[in-house]
């Protein structure tokens, strides 16, 4: 039985990522997502994606994509970007924490990148990221690349089909002689989100998170017993989730923090 990845193109629709003159990220992760996915595939991997169009997908939707699938593991591609333009440049890729097959492959794909001419950053743990915390195996995070820096569009542009290349060798070299991923150990921990609507009718409840994601907000449906729950975000700061509670008071919704107990999967 194939080893199954999904890989998973960051952004997209109304979401378009960092911005650089004219540039949209999202444009970049799906090229770079599909590139990548279309090697492992000549390889034998069996491959699925969250996106191969333009089009927004909350990060919950991404996330059980990924978990009702069952996938051995999910690689999530973006570009990065800094506060100031031309000021950072290289690749690095994230993940929930330093252990495991996960480490390993991440450790591989940036090394692969850094072979083509990009600085290496390293290797860096993001436990809040909800796609690294959320999913059910190994998952990380790959920054090709800052989307605000010449020297980096210039090596991603001239370079694209070794960029593909470098990500899906680094995963494929951390496969070899792997036929059963460790599980991943959950650890439970407290997150927040912001609680806007509750409603037994479902269609009322859609009708809420269509509007809230039309203004970009992240928005998804939880269900609750009898209930739909509309809640933006998940949080693992509850400072976060207060600051887009002010958000969407001022954008004039009622709200209501709430928390709720996760696993780290």
């Amino acid at each position: 039985m194939p080893v199954s990845i999904m890989v998973d193109a960051g952004h997209g629709g109304t979401d378009p990522g960092a911005v650089y003159n004219g540039r949209q990220e999202k444009d970049d992760n799906l090229r770079l997502a599909l590139a990548v996915g279309e090697i492992l595939q000549n390889k034998g991997v069996d491959v699925q994606y969250t996106r191969t169009t333009d089009i927004f997908l909350p990060l919950a939707e991404r996330v059980a994509m990924a978990n009702q699938a069952g996938v051995d593991y999910f690689v999530s591609i973006h570009r990065n970007s800094f506060p100031t333009d031309n000021e950072v440049s290289g690749v690095e890729t994230l993940v929930y924490d330093r252990t495991g097959i996960k480490y390993e492959m991440a450790e591989n794909i940036d090394g692969a990148l850094e072979n083509i001419g990009f600085v290496n950053l390293g290797v860096k743990t993001r436990p809040g990221l909800y796609v690294l915390r959320r999913t059910n195996m190994p998952a990380l995070l790959v920054e090709a690349g800052f989307v605000n820096s010449d020297h980096d569009n210039r090596l991603f542009d001239e370079n694209f089909d070794a960029v593909a290349q470098g990500i899906a060798d680094g995963i494929l070299r951390t496969l070899e002689g792997e036929t059963d991923p460790e599980p991943e150990i959950p650890h439970p921990t407290t997150n927040y989100s912001v609680q806007v609507g509750l409603f037994r009718n479902p269609a009322y409840a859609r009708r809420l998170m269509n509007e809230l994601t039309a203004q970009d907000f992240p928005a998804y449906i939880d269900n609750y017993g009898q209930y739909d729950r509309v809640k933006v975000g998940d949080y693992a700061d509850l400072d976060d989730a207060a600051k887009m509670e002010q958000q969407l008071k001022r954008a004039g919704y009622q709200t209501l923090v709430v928390s709720h107990l996760v696993g780290r999967t």
